[in-house]
């Protein structure tokens, strides 16, 4: 049975407009790979709590998506080996 999770991902933005424009295109196939996307949103340049890597800003991605239970540790694999990603989180939501 599929679940719903929600996701944030955090792209370095200091790579350029079209390096960036296709690390989103990137993370979102990797996504579709495993998992079926409910919503995308791309909530853009953001200032950072902390730096992170000497960045103070962060591009945020937040996806809803349904998919099995072994999908989540799948995809935090994959985006942890994913140069430029910079943090990412990826939550159950409750029934």
């Amino acid at each position: 049975m599929a679940n719903k999770y929600e996701m944030m991902v955090v792209l370095n933005p200091s790579i350029g407009e079209e390096a960036l424009n296709a690390l989103v295109e990137n993370v979102k196939a990797k996504v579709e790979e495993g998992a079926t996307i409910d919503t995308m949103d791309v909530l853009g340049n953001k200032k950072l709590a902390y730096e992170i890597d000497d960045q103070k800003e962060g591009y945020y991605l937040q996806f809803n998506f349904s998919a099995e239970s072994t999908f989540p540790k799948e995809i935090e694999r994959k985006l942890k080996i994913t140069e430029n990603v910079m943090r990412y989180l990826v939550v159950r939501v409750g029934e």
